[in-house]
C-alpha cells in the first residue's frame, strides 16, 4: 500500500544541509509509491527542483511560530483537505504547530530529532513537542538520539526508531578541490588540517585549543578553521600560546559556500565534538571525500568508523588524545593514504541514501500498522 505523506520542514538552508533529508522523499516518491506534499517556503530554499522532479508537491508555506493560531490552523486545514495518512514534522516550529494541528485528525504524527540532549521528562515544554501523547513515532538520526529518548521516565521506547541520513557518492564525484596553499598563502610544505564547523560549545573548540598548545613544535601543519564564529578570543589566545602562533600556521575563513571544495583539498579533517551530535554531516562529507578523519567517540559518532582502520577515533574532552591523533596523522604519510580510501569505502557501504530511504519506509509502515 502506498501512503500519503505531509512533510513540514524548512529547506531554506545550504544544499549540502538539506539534500540528505530531501533525498528520503525523492526515493520514497519514485521507488516506493508515496504521495508526498512538502510544506516549505520556496524563496531561499534548496533541492526543490529535485523533489518536484520526483513528484513531490511543494506547498509554499512554513510556520512562523510554534504556538500561533494561524500556523496551527494552516496545517490543520491541509491535513483535513489532503487525505493524508502521515504527517512528518522536522523542526521546533513545525513540531509544536503540527502536533496541535493534528488534534482530532485520524492519521499518524511523526517527528524528527537530529541531535542528542535537551529532552527531559520533567520539562513541561517537552510535552508540547516530541513527548506529546499525540506523537506516534519519533525518527532519530542515530542510536544515540534514540537512547536520549528511551531513557526518559514514563517514555514508551517503541515510539522511537533510528533512520539515518545517508548520502549519495555521486554528490561528491564532481567536487573540485580548491588549491588551499595558493588561496590562503599556506606554505607548500605544510599539511592542511581542516576544522569545519559552526561555533557551538558542543563542537569542542576549547579542548582543541588546549591540544594545539600541547602539540610538538616541529609538525608541518596549518590549521584551517572554516565556519561561523570560530575566530574567538579564547582560541586566538590558545594559538598565540602554542608553537603554531605565526600567521602561516593558521587561517580563519569564516562561513564558506564552497566548504566542500576546501574539505576535499585538506590533508586531515578534524571534528573534536564533545556532545550533542546526532549524525555529523561534516564527518560523513569528510569520509565520502576520502579525507583522513579524526573524530571523537561521542554517541552520535558511533558506527561512523573503525578506529585505526577507517578513521582515528579519540576520547571526547581528552586533549592528550587529540594531540596524539594529530601528531600521528601528521607524521605518518602511509596512514593518511590508507585511512582516506578506507573511510570512503566504509561510509559508502553503511551510509547510502537508498538504505536510509528503506529505513524510513519501514518506519512509516510500522507506525501505520501499529
Amino acid at each position: 500500500m502506498a501512503y500519503s505523506l505531509l512533510v513540514v520542514s524548512d529547506y531554506r538552508d545550504s544544499l549540502n544541509a538539506v539534500r540528505p533529508e530531501g533525498r528520503w522523499f525523492v526515493e520514497l516518491s519514485r521507488n516506493y509509491g508515496y504521495r508526498i506534499s512538502l510544506m516549505t517556503r520556496r524563496e531561499g530554499a534548496n533541492y526543490l527542483d529535485e523533489l518536484e522532479a520526483a513528484g513531490v508537491r511543494i506547498i509554499d508555506w512554513h510556520p512562523e511560530s510554534k504556538f500561533g493560531k494561524a500556523d496551527r490552523d494552516r496545517i490543520r486545514e491541509e491535513l483535513h483537505r489532503g487525505e493524508y495518512n502521515i504527517i512528518h514534522l522536522f523542526n521546533n516550529k513545525a513540531i509544536a504547530a503540527g502536533v496541535r494541528a493534528a488534534k482530532g485528525w485520524p492519521g499518524k504524527v511523526v517527528t524528527y530529532r537530529g541531535y542528542t540532549g535537551n529532552i527531559h521528562w520533567w520539562d513541561p515544554g517537552a510535552y508540547l513537542q516530541h513527548l506529546n501523547p499525540r506523537v506516534d513515532l519519533i525518527t532519530c538520526v542515530s542510536g544515540a538520539v534514540k537512547e536520549s529518548f528511551d531513557r526518559q521516565r514514563f517514555f514508551d521506547d517503541r515510539k522511537t526508531v533510528v533512520v539515518g541520513k545517508g548520502h549519495d557518492p555521486a554528490w561528491y564525484a564532481d567536487v573540485e578541490p580548491l588549491d588551499l596553499h595558493r588561496s590562503f598563502d599556506i606554505p607548500a610544505d605544510k599539511l592542511v588540517v581542516i576544522i569545519l564547523a559552526n561555533a557551538r560549545r558542543m563542537k569542542g573548540m576549547d579542548y582543541l585549543g588546549t591540544a594545539i598548545r600541547r602539540l610538538p613544535a616541529e609538525l608541518p601543519i596549518h590549521f584551517l578553521f572554516v565556519g561561523r564564529g570560530l575566530e574567538t578570543t579564547e582560541l586566538r589566545v590558545d594559538l598565540a600560546d602554542s608553537p603554531y602562533h605565526d600567521e602561516e600556521d593558521y587561517t580563519f575563513t569564516g562561513f564558506r559556500e564552497d566548504a566542500l571544495s576546501l574539505l576535499a583539498a585538506a590533508d586531515i579533517s578534524l571534528l573534536p565534538s564533545v556532545k550533542g551530535e546526532g549524525l555529523s554531516k561534516v564527518l560523513l562529507e569528510s569520509m565520502f571525500l576520502g579525507r583522513p578523519t579524526i573524530m571523537t567517540d561521542i554517541g552520535g559518532n558511533r558506527g561512523l568508523g573503525i578506529d585505526g582502520e577507517t578513521a582515528l577515533i579519540v576520547t571526547a574532552r581528552d586533549e592528550d588524545a587529540l594531540v596524539g591523533a594529530i601528531t600521528r596523522l601528521a607524521e605518518d604519510d602511509a596512514l593518511r593514504k590508507r585511512l582516506g580510501p578506507a573511510g570512503r569505502a566504509y561510509i559508502t557501504e553503511h551510509y547510502r541514501a537508498e538504505q536510509s530511504a528503506r529505513e524510513l519506509d519501514a518506519a512509516y509502515r510500522r507506525v501505520m500498522q501499529g
